[in-house]
């Protein structure tokens, strides 16, 4: 993320993403300005605030999917959150103060595994050196003819080793195993990491035991170097960077906004949809969350809202979290042409994962492009007519269509099977005509 431009960042979405233009720029502005801020001047640094943004849009026309890509991209703390997994404190459900705490977890993981990329020569050498004593164990005789006897053989043990010819061989190794009986702990709404402090007590009160087993060299090595990794790295400094990169750099996507907001002159839930949002509000505006690893500030967290607006709109949302998303974004509803570019453009486009999947068969599976044409024109159409669910449809479309190829493939002797338009018609022809079918296929 430091070194990507806006246009880079759009031109990379592009890879996945087919149009929905300004939402790309936007995201990809929001991201530049998280590194724009960090090259700032401390004593202003602090007084910028992440401008949200609040991504409004149907079903299936790539909200989550912009966020499934950003989150590849930033290289930062990054969760997406359901907004409908909440309730107002009081009732059941997940304290909205979780998602703060989920993606404080994220970010130790993130941190942990870089430091162990870091200290992974020093762990290697320490899992070499274990590795080594398994295989040749010490004798009682310490005479100076002895222990140099010994380092010669160690030395040429240390070279077979580094060859790979001793990976096939067993060993005994030596590892430990927790001896803290598995339960589960119930803990009211909003304290959810009682349950985790109260099972990390009793793991301590319990002691380590170990247990021998026999091992290839080969995984051996793995086992022991992820071990020495975990000694060696410091828990407590990674703990601490991680708090302060969620607090600088870190991105919550909250999904399904819409089914939170209240409507108009309409009782009952409405109110508790109301406490979510107001729950929300303080942890959007800024505020500090207390964790398991220490207070976390949300000041300057990006958060990125997306939700269909179907029943209600965005102005249903109150008027104080609607201050919070000052960027918005319309996202547009998918046509034919979009459909066609989606079935061919993008790196993960799904006539190619089609085809990658029949060639595990030996089938080389071949679309014309009328017939491409041709499902893209059915997807629309039955959008139209019944629910429009974007470009999932395209999902229902080609399951469809390849139902009986998907089916019969390890047995085909064929080496080729081509997809052209009148297949197509022949295989979709009972969703076109049967509306009733189409709206039970999502």
């Amino acid at each position: 993320m430091t070194n990507f431009t806006p246009r880079e960042i759009v031109s990379e979405l592009d890879r996945y993403i087919i149009g929905q233009h300004d939402a790309k720029r936007a995201v990809a502005v929001a991201l530049r300005n998280r590194w724009r801020r960090q090259q700032v001047q401390s004593d202003l640094r602090d007084e910028i605030v992440p401008k949200n943004i609040i991504m409004i849009g149907p079903t299936g026309v790539g909200k989550t999917e912009i966020a499934r890509r950003l989150a590849k991209l930033a290289q930062a703390p990054f969760i997406k959150v359901e907004a409908s997994k909440f309730t107002e404190v009081g009732y059941v459900g997940r304290d909205v103060e979780s998602m703060v705490r989920d993606l404080l977890e994220l970010a130790i993981i993130m941190v942990k595994e870089e430091e162990a990329k870091k200290i992974r020569v020093k762990a290697e050498d320490n899992a070499e050196e274990r590795l080594l004593d398994a295989l040749l164990p010490g004798d009682a005789d310490h005479s100076p003819d002895k222990l140099e006897q010994q380092q010669h053989t160690r030395d040429k043990l240390r070279k077979l080793l580094r060859l790979g010819e001793l990976d096939e061989r067993f060993i005994e190794l030596e590892t430990e195993v927790s001896s803290m009986p598995s339960m589960g702990i119930f803990t009211p709404q909003g304290n959810e990491d009682m349950g985790m402090n109260i099972q990390e007590m009793f793991g301590s009160m319990f002691p380590k035991k170990t247990k021998r087993k026999r091992v290839k060299v080969s995984e051996a090595r793995e086992t022991l170097i992820e071990s020495e990794a975990e000694k060696l790295v410091d828990m407590e400094n990674v703990t601490t960077l991680a708090r302060e990169r969620t607090e600088q750099t870190g991105i919550i996507f909250i999904d399904e906004i819409d089914k939170i907001a209240s409507r108009e002159g309409v009782g009952g839930p409405e109110v508790s949809r109301e406490g979510v949002q107001r729950d929300i509000l303080p942890i959007v505006e800024g505020s500090t969350v207390n964790t398991k690893h220490g207070p976390v500030k949300t000041d300057h967290v990006l958060f990125i809202a997306a939700g269909a607006f179907h029943v209600s709109k965005p102005s249903d949302l109150i008027p104080e979290l609607q201050g919070r998303f000052p960027i918005r974004v319309e996202l547009s509803s998918l046509g034919e042409e979009d459909f066609y570019r989606i079935l061919t453009e993008p790196k993960n486009a799904l006539i190619r994962q089609y085809r990658e999947l029949m060639k595990t068969e030996s089938i080389e599976l071949e679309f014309t492009d009328e017939s491409i044409h041709e499902i893209a024109r059915m997807a629309k159409s039955v959008n139209d007519r019944t629910e429009d669910i974007g470009a999932r449809r395209l999902h229902t479309i080609m399951e469809k269509l390849l139902e009986e190829l998907s089916f019969s493939a390890p047995e085909l002797t064929e080496q080729q099977v081509k997809i052209d338009e009148a297949e197509v018609r022949r295989c979709l022809a009972d969703i076109t005509q049967d509306e009733d079918l189409s709206r039970y296929i999502l």
